[in-house]
């Protein structure tokens, strides 16, 4: 699923990153790693920390750019892209707000539309889930009736999952925290291979 994601982030960062005379040329593959990182971690460390619900209420709701910028998670994520993009790529506060602004938003809107689209099966919240999770969440949808029976159990709509709730976010916040570990808490580097 990450080199979906980076791939993804690389088609929206024609614009933003590509052909910004902004950012130099020889730094584009390292921006588009760092902005597919900055995702893919964002929403693991969501998980690890309990916060499921949110990542479940954001990809069901509005994909407009509005919408996005005004959900918490997108603005830590953006808020943490344009600190990276001013540390390690040394751009200007305006430039680096600016870039992150535009990218991050598209990114996870193109990727929530992706996820809901039943005809694109590179994409799916399941997929995303489970490689945030180390496929922990596979064996929690699959004793709810799948992703929708995962749904329901966080709308409140069924509770009849051994225990309920806690015991869905502690099942894939223990799993996400598991990847983190096995990772040394960073995905950069295996990100950066697929630049290569």
């Amino acid at each position: 699923m990450l080199k979906e994601l980076f791939d993804l982030v690389k088609g929206e960062a024609t614009e933003t990153v590509i052909n910004n005379p902004d950012v130099p040329n020889q730094y584009n593959n390292d921006v588009v790693a760092e902005a597919t990182n900055t995702v893919a971690s964002g929403l693991r460390n969501l998980v690890a920390g309990g916060g499921t619900q949110n990542i479940l209420s954001m990809f069901g709701g509005s994909t407009n750019k509005k919408s996005l910028l005004s959900n918490p998670i997108v603005s830590m994520m953006m808020g943490h892209f344009a600190s990276k993009l001013m540390n390690k790529f040394k751009m200007g506060t305006s430039q680096a707000n600016n870039l992150s602004g535009n990218l991050i938003p598209n990114v996870l809107g193109s990727l929530i539309n992706k996820s809901n689209d039943a005809n694109d099966s590179a994409f799916s919240l399941e997929k995303l889930l489970a490689s945030i999770t180390g496929g922990r969440s596979n064996e929690v949808a699959s004793q709810g009736g799948g992703i929708g029976g995962l749904l329901n159990q966080f709308n409140g709509a069924s509770q009849s999952n051994g225990g309920g709730l806690m015991d869905i976010v502690k099942t894939l916040a223990g799993g996400a925290q598991e990847q983190q570990q096995r990772n040394g808490g960073s995905l950069l580097d295996l990100i950066k291979g697929f630049a290569r």
